[in-house]
């Protein structure tokens, strides 16, 4: 980690660096997830709560893909091409802030989707925006930096492009649910396609696989702590109402346990020594 900061080059990370790990600017970008991600459960807690489940179930799947996906984004490219100048702080910063925006952007999209007329997801949309100007910067100075990687770079920087363009678009269309559904499907395979095409057809970006592996065991603890959270919350709210019952401890004990044993299952596996022997594994 550098301790001056200037603008410097992006020419990739070594993917066999020794002791690589989380950084402290992607633990505070993490942070900004549980943000994200407790406005995504407060909206489907609002609609099962009302009985709307097909709204709720909806709303939960694709908000949640939209707040992942923005995460995985940056910590790909994190891992191959963080080199902590700068540059790349403030570009991490200003994805930050459209990660707060996504997130502000939650009730009116499942607001739409409930009344069932149109999606709306214009602020969802602009926060995507606000970090894909970060991402596309930071594809494009890399792909200048890093003459053996600079084609997946280049592809990085298209795919995001175009498939935000598509959303863009799907802004001012004011389509109808229905019809949106099928669009929303096609962005969503553009998105999927362009790390495929990247990593797998035009030489792929050198991030490191031990790293990723920890990226990904940190989302997967912020997420085990938003079921506590909603377990806690949800007994609080009915020992205030009807006081403790052998239901509520049985609730309390079963939200608690599934999030233990989502833990235990999950670091069962060494990812990171897997994705260092099989980098063509990484994408599922």
């Amino acid at each position: 980690m550098s301790l001056t900061h200037r603008l410097g080059r992006m020419p990739g990370r070594d993917p066999a660096e020794q002791h690589r790990t989380s950084t402290p600017l992607e633990l505070l970008f993490d942070l900004v997830f549980v943000v994200a991600f407790s406005a995504v459960s407060t909206q489907t807690a609002l609609l099962l709560e009302r009985g709307h489940w097909s709204a709720a179930v909806t709303g939960f799947v694709l908000g949640v893909f939209a707040i992942s996906w923005a995460w995985v984004n940056y910590s790909w490219l994190a891992s191959a091409y963080d080199n902590d100048d700068v540059f790349f702080r403030i570009a991490t910063f200003i994805e930050m802030i459209g990660v707060l925006v996504i997130a502000l952007g939650m009730p009116p999209f499942f607001r739409s989707i409930d009344e069932g007329r149109h999606v709306d997801n214009a602020i969802m949309v602009s926060g995507y925006v606000i970090m894909r100007v970060a991402a596309v910067a930071l594809w494009l100075r890399a792909a200048r930096h890093d003459p053996e990687h600079r084609r997946a770079c280049l592809t990085y920087a298209a795919a995001v492009s175009v498939a935000q363009v598509g959303w863009v678009v799907l802004i001012f269309a004011s389509l109808p649910i229905g019809s949106t559904s099928w669009i929303i499907g096609a962005l969503v395979g553009v998105e999927l396609l362009g790390p495929l095409l990247a990593e797998r057809k035009d030489g792929g970006t050198p991030w490191h696989s031990h790293h990723i592996a920890e990226r990904y065991s940190l989302l997967v603890i912020i997420t085990l702590g938003e079921v506590i959270l909603g377990t806690v919350l949800a007994i609080s709210a009915v020992v205030d109402r009807s006081g403790w019952s052998v239901e509520v401890v049985l609730v309390a004990s079963g939200g608690t346990a599934l999030a233990f044993a989502m833990w235990w299952l999950y670091f069962t596996v060494p990812s990171g020594r897997v994705l260092g022997h099989h980098r063509r594994r990484a994408f599922g």
